[in-house]
């Protein structure tokens, strides 16, 4: 057996990727075999990145990155824990100045567009059987149903020492006989036989390999084919410049099945396994239980803990397992600590079971530029990176929170989503942003991406803001990229956008489409008093986009079909909302006067001439009565009951304070609505319940009353009694300290 430490030459620990167990075991075997090399499963690329492993602020989970420059995208991480083999073994050579080498297929290969050269088959057939699961046919065989809990009990909850990675070689061996594996896994394997011939060859002493259990029979020299083979199976790869780095993991990330290895569904778990002694893990655990239920203001007394304690330990026993694992652990938890309630159970297992924690990477890791400036960035604005979703609030008054809001700001043009706006707790006023911000790993690819438009987080920015702004197709797209622009402090890439809106409000000739940007370019000239942005040549351009769509409103909304009559009066409302944002006489008079020459106008949809005439009366340039008579020419007998229902649609669009405090315009569409015929009704009805929904349930429920009543008019208040009066305003007087004999 080439296990033994003695005589050995190339000792192969099969281990489980993130496992507690197969961690210490790793240990154990390179303190007795003490080898003149380490080979680690993982890309050849990876060698770069060892130096970093023992550097004092490198802090796991961490993972290597390897990506293509030219692709960012195309990348692979490669994860490691504090509990993972390959990372204990990593700093084990460290301490003991021992070469360490990564043995895989090369990101240079795997990473190229295809494994074939030009001149082969790009797509080689595959004739192999279904996928093998060595583990679960083990686990079959031992009586368990579940592989993962025989593989904890069989070896991550024991020491193994080589012994015990020799057994699980030759039953993994047993278990591939006769199995032929994806071209894919075939080439990797013979990528690692073609490092570990090259270190064999130079090593002055035994070589440890840690590898996945499943390749461990084939990486053992009694299991080598000739090297040619091996060559053969490597012939015709093609290559990519790639390039490597370490990137911040996380707690969650490593409980997901992506990425190098398998994901963990309990990392902290597996850490604590890992950490404490065997005698100790259930009841620190509990502990550990216990304090993150109080952190969540749940209870978890202290006799409570104990208990659960000794019913995990009992579990155990009685389940045969070698001692308690998460489930027993789990188990006696929702019993004693939690009450049977499963809301505990999930404080348990965010908190706890998976973890919060994240890693941290040397700052003088090599880096693209674009994320040595954003880790700049965030520390001058004192963002830190966490795992878990927090919600910031930041006051734009305040240096710091308004480097917060820009830094954030201008990720969010970048794709970067370290930050998701918020709600900034009720405030109504604008001087507070809320965001969600929350780390995750991938967000290292993403940095890596945009450094292909800067090297600095503003000149990305600018860059990819002013790309997008020459190539959107409408002008209202063009808008909102400057509405991000701005709170985003990018004076460049705002005055590029500004000029932009400028060219295609000038030559854009459709009146709908200038309506469409209205509304957006009057929020920004107002958001522009918050921020102290000079937005003269905004308004500018929004006083000239105003009248043009005043000029042309008439054209444009004649003789629509119902979908573009729908569009158009959204744009009509939003303009209007510009008008009232802007505050200018002028302006708004010239705006009403182009409604006014709608409501006759003929071929004008009865959806915008209900809209046209509620906008008038809302802004005092209809009276009531006229209103009153509109609307009840409108649903007259002879008009269409689609026609009327658009009508209707139209005006009461908006609060329902109309109908409410005016029991005539109440009564007229009372009546039109209980005269429409069955089958007409039928018809209306979607239209109807689309018109009154979008009021509050409080406005259909007075709605209701009024109607249940017979819309007859509110009762007027009774006179005023000075007398009566009198005692209560003395009161109020002296409350205000104005004496009680005035008034």
């Amino acid at each position: 057996m080439a296990a033994r430490a003695a005589d050995a030459d190339v000792v192969v620990c099969g281990v489980r990727h993130h496992g507690p167990g197969s961690a210490r075991s790793v240990v154990t075997v390179l303190d007795a075999v003490m080898p003149a090399h380490v080979v680690i499963e993982g890309a050849p690329e990876l060698d770069d990145l060892v130096a970093w492993v023992d550097h004092a602020d490198m802090a796991p989970p961490v993972a290597a990155l390897v990506y293509r420059p030219d692709q960012p995208a195309r990348a692979a991480f490669y994860p490691f824990a504090t509990f993972s083999p390959e990372w204990q073994a990593l700093r084990w050579a460290r301490a003991h100045d021992v070469p360490v080498s990564f043995a895989d297929l090369p990101a240079t290969n795997g990473l190229a567009d295809a494994y074939r050269s030009a001149d082969g088959p790009q797509d080689p057939d595959d004739t192999a059987a279904a996928p093998l699961d060595p583990i679960r046919l083990l686990a079959a065989a031992a009586g368990y149903e579940d592989p993962e809990r025989w593989w904890e009990d069989a070896v991550e909850h024991r020491h193994t020492a080589a012994e015990g990675f020799d057994a699980i070689r030759e039953a993994i061996a047993t278990m591939r006989q006769g199995h032929r594996d994806d071209d894919h896994t075939l080439r990797r394997e013979a990528a690692m036989r073609r490092v570990l011939r090259a270190v064999a060859r130079e090593a002055d002493g035994p070589v440890v390999v840690v590898c996945g259990a499943y390749h461990a029979p084939v990486l053992h020299p009694d299991g080598w084919p000739t090297r040619s083979e091996d060559t053969q199976t490597l012939k015709g790869l093609r290559r990519q410049k790639v390039a490597v780095t370490w990137a911040p993991w996380t707690a969650g990330r490593l409980a997901l099945g992506s990425g190098y290895g398998a994901g963990v569904t309990s990392p902290g778990w597996y850490a604590h396994c890992h950490a404490t002694p065997d005698e100790a893990r259930t009841r620190t655990w509990m502990v550990t239980v216990a304090r993150a239920l109080r952190d969540a203001d749940l209870p978890a007394p202290t006799a409570s803990a104990i208990e659960a304690a000794r019913l995990a330990d009992t579990l155990a026993a009685l389940r045969g397992r070698p001692q308690a694992g998460l489930a027993e652990c789990t188990d006696a938890a929702l019993a004693v600590l939690c009450g049977g309630r499963p809301e505990p159970l999930q404080v348990i297992h965010d908190a706890v079971v998976v973890g919060h924690d994240i890693g941290a990477v040397p700052a003088e890791v090599p880096q693209v530029p674009l994320a040595t400036d954003l880790e700049a960035a965030a520390r001058a604005a004192r963002l830190r990176r966490t795992a878990e979703a927090k919600v910031i609030v930041c006051d734009l008054r305040t240096p710091a929170g308004l480097a917060k809001s820009v830094l954030l700001h201008r990720l969010d043009l970048l794709g970067i989503a370290w930050g998701r706006p918020a709600d900034a707790g009720g405030t109504t006023g604008t001087f507070k942003e809320g965001w969600t911000v929350q780390w995750a790993p991938e967000l290292a690819v993403q940095v890596i991406e945009a450094a292909t438009w800067g090297a600095t987080v503003e000149q990305a920015a600018t860059a990819r803001a002013t790309h997008a702004a020459t190539t959107a197709e409408r002008l209202v797209d063009v808008v909102r990229l400057l509405q991000r622009c701005l709170p985003a402090d990018l004076p460049e890439a705002t005055g590029a956008l500004v000029a932009e809106v400028d060219r295609r409000a000038a030559t854009n000739h459709d009146t709908r489409t200038l309506m469409a940007a209205c509304e957006p370019l009057a929020q920004l000239c107002r958001y522009g008093d918050v921020r102290a942005f000079d937005t003269s040549q905004l308004r500018a351009v929004l006083d000239s986009m105003v009248r043009r769509v005043a000029a042309g409103l008439g054209p444009a909304v004649r003789g629509l079909e119902e979908s573009a009559a729908e569009s158009a009066r959204a744009g009509i409302d939003g303009t209007a909302a510009a008008v009232r944002l802007l505050d200018h006489a002028e302006l708004t008079a010239l705006w009403l006067d182009a409604l006014a020459r709608l409501v006759d106008a003929p071929l004008v949809p009865p959806m915008i001439t209900g809209r046209v005439v509620r906008l008038l009366l809302d802004q005092g340039r209809m009276p009531t009565e006229e209103a009153g008579r509109r609307l009840s020419r409108a649903l007259s007998p002879g008009r269409a009951a689609r026609d009327a229902a658009g009508w209707v649609d139209g005006f009461l669009e908006g609060d329902a304070t109309l109908l409410l405090l005016d029991p005539a315009l109440l009564g007229l569409v009372d009546d039109w609505v209980a005269g429409v015929g069955g089958e007409v009704f039928d018809d209306l009805l979607p239209l109807l319940r689309r018109t009154f929904s979008r009021w509050s349930p409080t406005e259909r429920q007075q709605l209701g009353q009024r109607l249940r009543h017979g819309h007859r008019a509110v009762a007027a208040p009774p006179p005023w009694d000075p007398v009566l009066a009198g005692p209560a305003v003395a009161h109020v007087m002296a409350l205000l300290g104005e004496g009680a004999g005035r008034g």
